[in-house]
């Protein structure tokens, strides 16, 4: 997703300085290509940087590139920081806090959109901070996306996106269950995912992953791991509402054990794997 972006703003006129990535060979071809210089530590991103975007995978990841030593808050005064992984709420929220001990902004723009889309520009983002951060960030969203969504301070952005992802890993869950009893019972699949698209159980998903579970083509868009972390957040927060939602533990169970069975690195769709009659992995 990062190096998309980067691609796509390198398109759009940016300079890019920096680039840095826990995979340091990555980096430097995405350096070279973009005819910018490989950091090897965060702080030299942020000194040759004014705006530094961060896609990473998790909240330690997120707490390691600000709070470590060496890490993207030194020299940081006047910098923005656009933070684009889903994480949670709280580390966000930990994250501005943080920085502005340092004189610096953070702005979350949460991403609903796919590695198609940061390549093209057309993201859809959620974006959450101080409003300063946000109009000072849009220049360079209005080149990433379709749509920038200001949801509010810090933290409210993240809430908003892991709402989505958990209802997105729902459907693609129920998707997956209803291709396989369609399968299992013998129909055509072809006439049961037109009736889907036409009928109540229609959904992005379906367009964007129904013919991947019929010809098992789980190739990585949105991993089963991201999945069940994505669904994790969403429970946690139920959790601090004092909610019970059983579609969503039944759903990150099913990615769990997508992990457990060391197939987290799969796209979403590969949960297909675990309900079609026959398959391997079918119990």
């Amino acid at each position: 997703m990062g190096a998309n972006m980067a691609r796509r703003l390198k398109e759009c006129g940016y300079e890019i300085s920096s680039v840095h990535d826990i995979n340091p060979q990555a980096a430097k071809d995405l350096a070279s290509e973009l005819g910018a210089t490989y950091r090897d530590t965060l702080s030299m991103v942020t000194k040759h940087s004014d705006v530094v975007i961060t896609v990473v995978t998790d909240d330690k990841a997120m707490k390691h590139i600000f709070h470590d030593t060496g890490g993207l808050l030194v020299r940081a005064q006047g910098r923005l920081f656009i933070n684009c992984a889903t994480i949670s709420p709280a580390t966000h929220v930990k994250i501005e806090q943080w920085a502005e001990k340092h004189d610096a902004l953070t702005l979350e723009a949460c991403m609903a959109s796919s590695i198609t889309q940061a390549r093209q520009g057309t993201l859809y983002l959620m974006c959450g901070g101080k409003p300063d951060a946000f109009e000072r960030a849009r220049p360079i969203l209005d080149h990433l996306s379709v749509t920038n969504r200001y949801i509010g301070p810090a933290g409210s952005a993240a809430k908003v996106k892991a709402l989505v992802n958990m209802v997105m890993n729902i459907n693609t869950a129920g998707l997956a269950e209803g291709l396989g009893l369609a399968d299992a019972m013998g129909l055509d699949l072809d006439v049961v995912r037109e009736v889907f698209s036409q009928t109540g159980a229609n959904s992005r998903v379906l367009e964007t992953d129904g013919e991947d579970m019929v010809i098992k083509d789980h190739e990585c868009y949105f991993s089963a791991d991201h999945a069940a972390k994505d669904s994790g957040i969403a429970l946690k927060l139920a959790k601090i509402e004092g909610l019970n939602l059983p579609l969503a533990k039944a759903t990150f169970k099913q990615y769990e054990k997508m992990k457990e069975l060391s197939l987290g690195h799969l796209d979403k769709s590969g949960i297909a794997e675990l309900t079609f009659k026959g398959r391997t992995l079918h119990s």
